[in-house]
């Protein structure tokens, strides 16, 4: 990162390139919209549901199981759209919050549903917070859209299908004999993921017993768990040589400045994930991060996830396009977003045992997205 390019990140405002960005596709379709669609209400339908992991998923700081999820529907003229609110702890929210979020969404007072960017506005704007609640929303809406339109939103945006990149394959902290039969199971994998953060001696081990038996090329999350910058060089550097591409977030989110002097003399990019989580913390990453990591339940959704990307680009930040222990149903949502992004990490639906969905697949590695409309998934 040149000192001119920060300096001009540094004084420019993320508002101000956005201005400049083309003209929302949401618009278009709202004064575009098919006119033989017969007039109706929407109905929202929401439900508790809790995904079983194949593993103990741990992290720099905590171990679990299962993740919460609220899945819900948006019907229209006998037209169903999926959504889902994946709820990992660090989002603060619950079953309970999120339906207790959900029950204030009153779609039926809305009678056109492609005035995407009037609903979702309006629902963002009932409470602070709840990302991933109001993204159940914005998803099954995109889903139903799509579905009258009999199109899905790769195609929508005008993304080439076949540009969607290889995801990484998530290997979380563990022991060692956990972490060799995970490396087994990511067999075809061109990438993996590696956690860490929980100690310098483990660090070290989880690298090493993956490239004792693999030599495919790493990314490493320390999800905030270093602490010292000089201790984070010195990793980056070391990772470098262990064929590691890229680092995201390797200290908590509030050292700004230890974070940006580290990217400043980092070998690799350091990339935002718990420091980015809506479209106004770009003005706050400028400078001090290489690229930004998005996610649909940080994002509150498609709408906003398609504007981080076209906002990213403007101002020549990587991306890499993430997600939580999620369904089929919204890995396949973020995955129309996947042919705009330099990395992708769409493996939540891997790591579960009670998928309720079908969609995207992943072939030798690659992201396939589904051909069907909307965000392209099936009930199971």
């Amino acid at each position: 990162m040149s000192f001119n390019r920060r300096d001009f990140l540094k004084t420019s405002s993320a508002a101000a390139v956005a201005s400049a960005l083309p003209s929302s596709p949401y618009d278009v379709l709202t004064k575009n919209r098919p006119e033989n669609f017969r007039s109706g209400r929407m109905k929202l339908s929401f439900k508790p549901f809790t995904i079983e992991l194949k593993h103990v998923f741990t992290l720099s700081v905590m171990s679990r199981t299962t993740t919460p999820v609220v899945l819900t529907e948006v019907e229209y003229n006998g037209v169903v759209g999926y959504g889902e609110a994946s709820m990992p702890p660090y989002l603060g929210e619950s079953h309970e919050s999120a339906m207790k979020f959900l029950s204030k969404v009153d779609l039926s007072k809305y009678e056109n549903p492609f005035e995407l960017e009037k609903i979702l506005s309006d629902i963002d704007a009932i409470e602070a917070k709840n990302p991933a609640a109001k993204a159940s929303v914005d998803i099954a809406l995109h889903d139903l859209v799509g579905k009258l339109l009999n199109q899905n939103w790769c195609t929508i945006w005008g993304f080439d299908k076949t540009k969607a990149p290889h995801t990484t394959f998530t290997i979380a902290i563990d022991t060692p004999d956990v972490v060799r039969q995970k490396v087994k199971e990511a067999e075809g994998f061109k990438i993996l993921k590696v956690k860490l953060g929980k100690s310098k001696e483990s660090d070290r081990e989880m690298i090493e017993t993956i490239r004792s038996m693999s030599d495919v090329p790493l990314t490493a999350d320390p999800n905030q768990g270093w602490k010292d910058k000089n201790y984070a060089l010195e990793m980056a550097h070391w990772l470098k040589e262990k064929n590691v591409k890229y680092i995201e977030q390797p200290l908590p989110k509030e050292m700004r400045d230890d974070i940006a002097w580290i990217t400043e003399r980092s070998p690799l990019p350091i990339l935002a994930d718990e420091a980015f989580q809506r479209l106004s913390d770009m003005r706050n990453i400028q400078g001090a991060y290489s690229g930004v990591v998005i996610k649909l339940m940080k994002s509150t959704g498609m709408r906003e996830a398609h504007k981080m990307v076209l906002l990213a680009r403007a101002l020549g930040l990587k991306i890499m396009l993430g997600c939580m222990t999620e369904t089929s149903c919204a890995i396949s949502a973020a995955s129309h977003l996947s042919p705009m992004v330099d990395w992708a990490d769409l493996d939540g639906a891997l790591l579960i045992k009670n998928d309720v969905f079908e969609g995207m697949k992943v072939v030798d590695g690659k992201c396939v997205l589904s051909e069907g409309p909307g965000v392209g998934v099936k009930k199971l």
